[in-house]
């Protein structure tokens, strides 16, 4: 992996810890998986540093029910 990639990967996991800190909330896979679709989001978005990205990404997604998963799939009666 070229170092700036390396660099960009390590920054979007960065921003994403500090959001599970900030909220004080225990990382989990559903979470982490829809943060870090957030953080790219932001990144492509123009949000190129650390600082910025972690401050988006938490005053976008605030608190622990906004990266919630309501229900893995579509199987509830109607």
């Amino acid at each position: 992996m070229a170092p700036r990639v390396d660099h960009n990967f390590r920054m979007l996991a960065e921003a994403v810890n500090a959001w599970f800190a900030y909220y004080e909330v225990e990382p989990h896979e559903q979470a982490y998986e829809a943060l870090s679709t957030a953080a790219l989001s932001l990144y492509h978005q123009g949000h190129r540093n650390l600082d910025d990205l972690s401050t988006m990404l938490i005053g976008t997604h605030v608190g622990p029910w906004a990266v919630r998963v309501n229900a893995p799939s579509s199987d509830g009666v109607h």
